[in-house]
Formats: structure tokens, C-alpha cells, sequence
């Protein structure tokens, strides 16, 4: 592997770097805006289009191409430079947005969403990527904060604009949105952009790797869709495309030591801290997407909430999760004893998720979205700690590869939560009363009997990724290094 870095590279000001990753957060706000703008609509979509078992398929396809093409964005920066692969997955992005906002059924308006995860889960690597070429990790907490700003942003406005774009406009005005954001993005980030060091390293791409993941991923998500409702879970189709995925998987496994650049590289996942890292998010992500998808829904049709009200008070976990990532972020600053809160955070999230499960159906609205906040809030003291950790102990010539194969695992984590947590409530035929709004009281008590096992599982998830951050290693933080090749 070589890296070529320009003799004229322009030193960077405090200001320029400042400008850097503001300006490219304006491009990974198009996918953090669209992962809470659309839950709220999730029962007006599956009303409007039919096919309400599938209603969970509108996040998860976003999240299963994302996941798949993560780690080759970071390779693809690395060999293209920033700046165009940055604007290529806004492009994807904006054209994912068009299909689904002209979707005439389901299927079309899941494939927009696979597209959007094509140009989506390539921003969010790619802005942590950027945040690394121009702050060492020391440095790293200050801009932590910039990225919690956006996540504020998006986490206010998308829940409320989501459920009033549905009840009042039309569900497809949720799409229509992204287009003129996704212009602006670009206008305003070309001018400081082009003062990003132009880093390049020459890369080859696993395209077979991507294609085994996503096609192991795929088979594994559809029988927990269909499964208990199509076809009874024991049927020769929903075993067979199980035992499918776990082959897929393994053999998506054994390849990866194949290629002289996987797309899970070996020995950046023999780093322990990196390692730990990765399964600690993965297992977090349930805990943190499974409320952030399923919260609406159960409010919906447990309390009988409408679009509108369901994304207003979906605002307190919001808020809640930014909350905890500015705190710990601020912190992350200080360089020592970063690892504390995340700790407790986890174990705040344990607990307050395992109590909704004991309230849920039961008590008042204000208890659940009490507890809610608190479950949210302590998830998002881990994620900024997490990737500062993951950067701070790859070498710096992986740190595209490495962002990227985390972000990978992480997003892994939110797809297969959302399948598993899904298949929990849908056991209880949930898609089936997807567009009666609350539920008669003969469903509803099969409804919260669900409810309160899949906030159980996000317990579960959530304790073991407690266990796992306990085991990581607390390095120090390093300080400004020269680039790597030097």
C-alpha cells in the first residue's frame, strides 16, 4: 500500500479546520436527520401503501445497503480523495430520496430506501474520516461536540417534522425534503473542502466481500419478517434461509483472509481495543435504534397517538441521546478517564429500558417517556467515546479503513436489532392493525405483552455491552502525529 500526499498541501489554520468539519456536517446531516425524521411516519406509510408487515423493511433496508458499502467508502476516500466520494454519496443519497418520495407501493418505496443507504451510510463514515485527517484524537473531543450539534439538530427536528409532514402534507413530503437540503450541503461545504489535505492511499475494493455480507444479512432478516406470520417459524423455507445466513456468514468469514485488502481487514480487528469496541456498539445500537424505530409505533397503537404526536414525544429520548453525547464528548477532551461515563451511562440505559418493559401498557404516558430519556441519554454518552477509541488505536494509515469497518459492525448492530426486535413485536400480529391507529382491547393486551419483550431484549443487549466496554482498555489518547508514510 502506498500513499501520495501533494509537496504544495496547505497547512491548516484552527479556522480552517473548524470550517472543514462544520461544512461537512452539513452532509452527514442529510442521513442523521433521516434516521429520526421517518419513524414517526412509519404506520402512515404502511397505511397509505399496504403491506404493514413490512413497515420495519422502510428502516431496515436503509440500514442493510449502509452497512454493506460503509467499509468501501472508506477505501474509496482513501484512493479517490474525500471530497468527490463525500459528494458522490450525497448524489446517491438525493436519487434514493426522488424514488421514494414517487413510490407508488412498498417495494418501491424499500428500494428508494436501500438506495438512500447506498449514499447514506457512506456520509457517516466518511464525516468521522474527515474529523481524523484534521484532528489527532486528543484534539478530537472539541469536534465530538460539532457532531452532537448536528445529531441536537436532526434529533428536534426530525421526529417533529416527520410526524407533521405525514398527519398534515403527505408521508412522501419526508423525501421531497431531502432535495434542497442536499443541494445547500454541497454549495456551502465546496469552498472549505477544498482546503481538506488531499490524503490518498492506493486501495483495492472487496466488492465480493460487500455483496456476501449484504446477501448473508438479507437472507437472515427476511425469515425474521416472515416468520410467525407468512410461514410458521418452524416451516422447511424459514429454516433453511436461517441456516443459509449462518452459511454465508461463515463463508463471508473464511473469505475475508483471502484478499490482500478484505473488507473487514484481519489485523485491524486484532487490535483487542478495536475489537471490544466494535461488539460493545453493536450490542448498544439495539438498545439505541430499537427504541428510536419501535418507540413511535408503540405509542401509536398502545396509547393511540397520532403521526404528530407520536414525533413530538419522541423529542425527549432525542434530546436525551444528544444530551449524553455532548456531555461525554466535552469530556473527551480532558483525555483522561473517558471511559467512566460511558460505564455509567450503560448501566443507567440497562435499567431504565428494563422498567419500560415493567410499565409498558401500564402506566402513564409521562413514566414511559421518563424513562425513555433517561434509557437515550445514557446510550449516547457511549458512541462519541467509541469512535475516538476505535481511531485512537488504529495505525494512522488505516484510519479510513478502520472508521469505516466500525461503522460497518455498529450499523450491523442496528440492522439486525431492528429485525430481531421486530420479529418480537410482529409475533403479536402487529402488522396487521398497522393502520387502525390504537389498538381494541382484545390486541392490545397481546400488543404490550410484546412490547414489554422486546424492551426486555434491548435490556439484555444492553447489559452485555456493559460488560464488554468494562474489558476495554484505556489508552491514552494520542497526541498530533505526523502523517502516515512519513
Amino acid at each position: 500500500m502506498t500513499q501520495t500526499l501533494p509537496p504544495d498541501q496547505p497547512v491548516l489554520t484552527e479556522d480552517d479546520k473548524t470550517k472543514i468539519v462544520i461544512t461537512s456536517l452539513l452532509c452527514m446531516f442529510l442521513a442523521a436527520l433521516d434516521q429520526t425524521i421517518v419513524t414517526p411516519a412509519l404506520p402512515v406509510m404502511g397505511a397509505s401503501l399496504g403491506g404493514g408487515e413490512w413497515v420495519s423493511w422502510i428502516v431496515s433496508a436503509y440500514f442493510l445497503t449502509a452497512t454493506a458499502v460503509t467499509p468501501l467508502y472508506g477505501k474509496l476516500a482513501d484512493l479517490k480523495g474525500r471530497r468527490p466520494v463525500l459528494y458522490a454519496g450525497v448524489g446517491i443519497f438525493v436519487a434514493g430520496s426522488l424514488i421514494s418520495a414517487l413510490a407508488p407501493s412498498m417495494a418501491v418505496l424499500i428500494a428508494g430506501r436501500a438506495l438512500q443507504g447506498l449514499g447514506g451510510g457512506g456520509l457517516m463514515a466518511l464525516v468521522q474520516t474527515i474529523i481524523g485527517d484534521v484532528a489527532p484524537p486528543r484534539e478530537r473531543g472539541k469536534y465530538m461536540v460539532y457532531i452532537s450539534a448536528v445529531w441536537a439538530t436532526s434529533s428536534v427536528a426530525g421526529p417533529v417534522l416527520g410526524g407533521l409532514l405525514a398527519e398534515y402534507v403527505h408521508w412522501s413530503a419526508i423525501f421531497w425534503l431531502n432535495l434542497p437540503l442536499g443541494a445547500l450541503a454541497v454549495i456551502l461545504s465546496v469552498k472549505p473542502l477544498s482546503r481538506l489535505p488531499d490524503i490518498r492511499r492506493d486501495h483495492r475494493l472487496d466488492i465480493a466481500g460487500a455483496v456476501m455480507i449484504m446477501a448473508a444479512t438479507l437472507m437472515f432478516l427476511l425469515p425474521l419478517t416472515l416468520g410467525g406470520h407468512s410461514y410458521p417459524w418452524g416451516s422447511p423455507l424459514i429454516l433453511g434461509m436461517l441456516a443459509l445466513s449462518v452459511s454465508v456468514f461463515g463463508l463471508f468469514a473464511w473469505y475475508q483472509f483471502q484478499p490482500a485488502e478484505p473488507l473487514l481487514p484481519p489485523r485491524i480487528f486484532g487490535d483487542r481495543v478495536i475489537t471490544l469496541t466494535s461488539a460493545t456498539s453493536f450490542l448498544a445500537a439495539a438498545g439505541m435504534f430499537g427504541l428510536s424505530v419501535y418507540f413511535p409505533v408503540y405509542l401509536q397503537l398502545i396509547d393511540g397517538f397520532g403521526a404528530s404526536a407520536a414525533g413530538l414525544a419522541l423529542l425527549g429520548p432525542m434530546i436525551g441521546s444528544v444530551a449524553g453525547s455532548n456531555v461525554s464528548a466535552r469530556l473527551l477532551r480532558k483525555g483522561v478517564r473517558y471511559k467512566r461515563l460511558p460505564m455509567i451511562g450503560s448501566l443507567l440505559s440497562v435499567v431504565s429500558l428494563a422498567a419500560i418493559g415493567l410499565f409498558a401498557g401500564h402506566e402513564p404516558f409521562w413514566v414511559i417517556e421518563a424513562l425513555a430519556i433517561l434509557t437515550s441519554f445514557g446510550q449516547g454518552t457511549l458512541f462519541p467515546v467509541a469512535t475516538v477509541m476505535v481511531q485512537n488505536a488504529a495505525d494512522p494509515r488505516d484510519l479510513g479503513t478502520a472508521t469505516g469497518a466500525y461503522t460497518f459492525v455498529r450499523t450491523l448492530g442496528a440492522v439486525v436489532a431492528i429485525a430481531v426486535l421486530g420479529a418480537i413485536v410482529g409475533s403479536a400480529g402487529i402488522g396487521d392493525h398497522i393502520s387502525d391507529g390504537a389498538l381494541a382491547p382484545a390486541a392490545r393486551e397481546g400488543a404490550v405483552a410484546a412490547f414489554q419483550a422486546l424492551f426486555y431484549a434491548a435490556a439484555v443487549a444492553q447489559i452485555i455491552s456493559l460488560a464488554l466496554l468494562a474489558r476495554i482498555e484505556e489508552r491514552p489518547l494520542r497526541g498530533r502525529t505526523p502523517p502516515a508514510g512519513d
